[in-house]
């Protein structure tokens, strides 16, 4: 894979690094089915919640990328097969359900993300609601409506004046110090924080498919705290949030590839992703090496490449409108 930031420029830059990811993906798709040996053989399948995880990332990449795909692609094809057999069989929902304190929430991905579209009479208990946060509240949302289950939670304009796409910015600019006068300096926002910045502009947007709902400056201010969270996660070779920053910035209305950040997010990614298309970890730090077994490589890499694969999805599909 190119590593001079020339090579990189988009669109092609976007364009190969986006190939390489589903190719990759493609190749690899037997490793999401739960029941294979290679998902037993693999650090991910030792656990029902690790193999379930794996299939429903899958299938959110396969939800997002019906929107846009061409019908010919043979790799959205294949993945939409396999996608659609596991949701026909019951064991699947039994493992994405067996935690019994996510079972409700992990329900409703399952519900929401099938090929065939989500079975009727869903109802989501305001019980299962009660006491949540609003971020929490947000994530039930948005795949309850997925799912097409009645309930009775709040607004997404009434969630977002709660969320932290509203609160953040405001605490971050108070404690800032400027990046380039302290280099190992702590990042803007934990790292929870930063996932729950990239997942509620997803929620919030249905993946850039609308406005987020929120005011011109609290929309100013989202978009400034992804910038600065971005900056801060190149700089650090954090694969995973750069690809799921880069999204945020979609959602939040933004054409990363017109920004400075946002290419040089592509870089980094570039830089970091095999010449098999794989990007191997969240990070530089967790990265697996070439030598690892293919069971514990794909466990380290497969989440990062698929948010890599979807993120170039959606910065192209952006790109389109």
């Amino acid at each position: 894979m190119p590593t001079d930031i020339a090579e990189v420029a988009p669109p092609a830059g976007l364009r190969r690094v986006g190939d390489g990811a589903l190719d990759w993906l493609e190749r690899h798709l037997a490793w999401f089915d739960p029941f294979s040996p290679q998902a037993g053989a693999s650090a991910h399948g030792t656990s029902a919640h690790g193999k379930a995880k794996a299939a429903l990332e899958l299938a959110l990449l396969r939800h997002c990328w019906a929107r846009t795909a061409d019908e010919g692609d043979p790799r959205f094809g294949r993945v939409t097969n396999l996608v659609r057999t596991l949701w026909r069989q019951p064991e699947v929902r039994r493992l994405v359900t067996a935690v019994p304190a996510q079972a409700t929430y992990y329900g409703l991905v399952h519900a929401a993300l099938d090929p065939d579209g989500p079975p009727d009479g869903t109802v989501l208990d305001r019980a299962a609601v009660d006491g949540l946060s609003p971020y929490l509240r947000l994530e039930l949302r948005y795949y309850g409506d997925q799912a097409r289950a009645r309930h009775d939670i709040e607004s997404y304009a009434e969630l977002a004046e709660r969320n932290v796409l509203v609160t953040l910015p405001a605490v971050v600019r108070e404690r800032a110090v400027p990046e380039r006068t302290a280099p190992d300096g702590e990042p803007p926002v934990s790292i929870p924080q930063a996932y729950a910045v990239t997942h509620s502009s997803y929620y919030l947007t249905d993946f850039g498919r609308t406005a987020p709902p929120l005011s011109a400056e609290q929309l100013t201010g989202a978009r400034e705290l992804v910038r600065a969270v971005l900056e801060h996660c190149v700089r650090r070779d954090w694969w995973d949030l750069a690809a799921e920053l880069m999204m945020a910035q979609v959602c939040l209305g933004e054409r990363p590839l017109d920004t400075p950040w946002g290419r040089d997010a592509l870089a980094c990614l570039a830089r970091a992703q095999r010449p098999d298309g794989a990007i191997p970890g969240r990070s530089a730090n967790t990265a697996a090496p070439p030598s690892a077994p293919a069971g514990e490589f794909f466990a380290a890499a497969y989440h990062t490449t698929l948010v890599t694969a979807l993120m170039a999805l959606l910065v192209s599909s952006a790109g389109a409108r």
